[in-house]
């Protein structure tokens, strides 16, 4: 199976920053689409930021200009770098990849289980 193993979630006060982690037990990110995904209590998931295998950007409107995703390929692990944190960015944040194709072998979603990220004084 592949995994997703996600770390670096904390405390952090707000204004103060963290930097998530998540790597793949295979090498895929280079073959997907890469994100991540926050979910707080009582909210449904919501994507925060993605890139493409091609390197394309997006990101949530309440967290550009704050947050930024990152991929390396040769170590098979992407990063999401928060600055500015918020309390309204407290989560469980989520590690995704993904790739459609026609031929299931070579399609996949996968999702880590999840770091706490607390924003709070």
């Amino acid at each position: 199976q592949v995994q997703l193993v996600e770390s670096g979630g904390d405390l952090v006060q707000p204004g103060g920053s963290l930097r998530l982690s998540c790597a793949a037990s295979r090498s895929i990110f280079i073959l997907s689409t890469t994100g991540w995904y926050r979910q707080a209590p009582g909210k449904q998931r919501e994507l925060v930021a993605e890139i493409s295998s091609g390197g394309n950007r997006n990101y949530a409107d309440s967290v550009k200009g704050r947050f930024t995703i990152s991929r390396d390929n040769a170590q098979n692990t992407v990063a999401l770098q928060m600055n500015s944190l918020k309390p309204e960015d407290t989560a469980v944040y989520y590690c995704n990849a993904r790739r459609q194709s026609g031929l299931a072998s070579t399609a996949w979603d996968y999702w880590g289980q999840g770091t706490q990220v607390t924003v709070s004084a």
